[in-house]
């Protein structure tokens, strides 16, 4: 048995990327806060994000919300709510102006203000042409973001529980009440008693092969809160985005595309004049990328290979060293290319979940499909699903999402938790967390995690990737289960306590399996074509059967899904043309 050490808090976030560095942020405003993160926090995944974050500024050319909202509903193919849409474009506007007032150093225009450029899916007058929306710090916005409010967290006081990695979740009658977390130092149990906790875990996307994902995308949140009986919303549609490096998936910002980057095939031909005419290489992220896998399925890759290019060589040098420094970096380091004058081989990488925890404007955690809250449970960010991205996100739409409602999730515990009485504890709070370690350090340890984690990336990348069918999404299904009965016998080798990094290893390999097959099994039963989700045996988008979303649960050991109806408000579904 682990020794276990007690903390109590009015509110803990889990997660300390930009969606919940914002909501410690509001929350330390009413409530003596905590944060318990897997890394230091400035290292956190939103530190990746590039090319900016959309808000309807106007500060290049007339812009206003309802554009954003519309290219925000267009872009997630009608699955997006509505409601959810028109809040998060009306906010955005505020919220990027507190981050601009908090220090964060956006680019600037000559008259001083926030600066914009163009980014894919982004238009004015509801769809007739491109606008620049997108504000931005070069190509580090996610990165800025992250140093802006962690200096303004430890200004008020915040305190963080820095590489402490989440094994469980306390629910009592129905109530969320605290977290249990292993501490890799020590490899001590601490339970932190909470009247709220907000998940802001992030993605999975290290369930795929190739991805833009760091190692530490594993949804572990999501992945905990479904075994403890809780949804998932929405787990059939994730994105690929089109420009990663060629076999690393190492995101190339859409930024650089919308500086004027396009995209090229073997002949050197620009080939989305044929795929989006309107929009080119800036149209949504899943048509780019089903427009670059159709490319080379039909041998236009170059010499034959998995991979077309992305050309920036027409590009002012200024614009690529001093706009796009990072990704100027990468492909001299990685590739040993020099983007002013070479093409850089990019090809689509799995990028981001649609789906994850269903909430409701507030942030709050919904139980089932009629809506019903889980008293003191929040979720923000790439691990929830309000849903503000319905099939398909709209590039920028990311970071506009975590600050949006990490701030509003913040807000509402500020209010919330002053109020609230505490739950009492579970009866052995930490006892499943015990259990869980203790079975991994009783099985014999050895090489097989490292082969099941490959199996499942290999798998998911070729069945459940940019296009699916049933033959293939039935033998993801059947083949992650497999990996997910074998994982129950795998061990630990290191049976130390102190900075045990292959314990951490092995809870998210079970996390990423549960999640695999959740994915897996969402898009095998949605017959249809819509954004992220791919169907080669049903290519057309289906309103009558499938304009609704998909809530997954864990019933016994079978996936139950059930689905409930989109908010559609104003706008109607329509054809999406480019």
């Amino acid at each position: 048995m682990r020794p276990v050490v007690r903390h109590q808090y009015d509110a803990v976030i889990v997660g300390a990327g930009g969606a919940g560095l914002m909501a410690a942020l509001e929350a330390s405003k009413g409530c003596r806060v905590a944060v318990v993160s897997k890394l230091y926090p400035t290292r956190s995944h939103t530190g990746t994000a590039q090319g900016g974050i959309g808000a309807a500024l106007g500060n290049r050319e007339p812009d206003n919300w309802e554009w954003h909202m519309f290219d925000t509903v267009k872009g997630g193919d009608y699955l997006v709510d509505q409601d959810a849409a028109e809040f998060m474009c009306k906010e955005a506007i505020r919220v990027v102006y507190e981050l601009e007032h908090m220090g964060l150093p956006f680019n600037r225009t000559p008259e001083g203000k926030i600066d914009q450029r163009k980014f894919g899916g982004h238009t004015k007058e509801f769809g007739k042409g491109p606008v620049q929306r997108s504000c931005f710090a070069a190509d580090r916005t996610g990165h800025m973001i992250l140093q802006t409010l962690y200096q303004q967290c430890i200004k008020r006081q915040v305190t963080f529980f820095d590489e402490y990695r989440l094994v469980d979740v306390l629910m009592r009658e129905g109530r969320c009440c605290g977290v249990v977390a292993l501490c890799l130092a020590t490899g001590e149990l601490h339970v932190i008693h909470a009247k709220a906790v907000l998940m802001a875990t992030g993605g999975f996307g290290r369930m795929y092969k190739v991805t833009s994902n760091a190692h530490t995308l594993t949804g572990d949140g999501c992945a905990i809160l479904w075994r403890r009986g809780l949804p998932l919303e929405d787990m059939e549609f994730f994105q690929f985005h089109p420009t990663g490096i060629y076999k690393l998936g190492i995101l190339i910002t859409e930024g650089a595309r919308g500086e004027g980057g396009v995209l090229r095939n073997r002949t050197g031909e620009r080939f989305m004049e044929r795929y989006a005419p309107t929009l080119l290489d800036l149209a949504p992220r899943d048509m780019v990328s089903r427009a670059v896998h159709q490319e080379i399925r039909a041998g236009r890759g170059i010499d034959g290979k998995d991979y077309v290019h992305l050309d920036l060589t027409h590009l002012d040098r200024r614009v690529i060293e001093e706009k796009l420094p990072d990704i100027t970096d990468f492909v001299r380091t990685y590739l040993g290319l020099d983007p002013v004058r070479e093409l850089i081989p990019i090809q689509p990488t799995a990028h981001y979940a649609m789906g994850g925890i269903p909430t409701n404007l507030n942030a709050e955690v919904l139980a089932d499909e009629q809506g019903r809250v889980v008293p003191g449970l929040y979720a923000a960010g790439e691990c929830a699903c309000v849903s503000v991205h319905g099939a398909n996100r709209l590039g920028t739409n990311s970071l506009v999402d975590i600050v949006v409602f990490g701030n509003r999730g913040g807000q509402r515990i500020a209010e919330w938790a002053p109020k609230a009485e505490w739950a009492a504890l579970p009866d052995d709070p930490e006892g499943s967390a015990q259990e869980q370690l203790a079975r991994l350090e009783a099985n014999r340890g050895g090489d097989e995690a490292a082969r099941l984690r490959a199996e499942m990336q290999q798998v998911m990348m070729d069945d459940v990737g940019v296009f699916r069918i049933h033959a293939g999404l039935q033998e993801a299904c059947e083949r992650v289960n497999r990996l997910r009965a074998a994982y129950q016998g795998v061990g630990l080798s290191d049976k130390g306590r102190r900075f045990n990094t292959e314990v951490e290893e092995l809870l998210e390999l079970g996390g990423l399996l549960d999640l695999a097959w959740v994915t897996a099994t969402a898009a095998l039963a949605r017959q249809e074509s819509r954004g992220g989700h791919s169907r080669e045996d049903f290519p057309n988008r289906d309103d009558a059967k499938w304009l609704k979303h998909s809530m997954a649960s864990l019933r016994g050991d079978a996936v139950q899904l059930a689905y409930k109806p989109v908010t559609i408000t104003r706008f109607q579904p329509q054809e999406r043309k480019y």
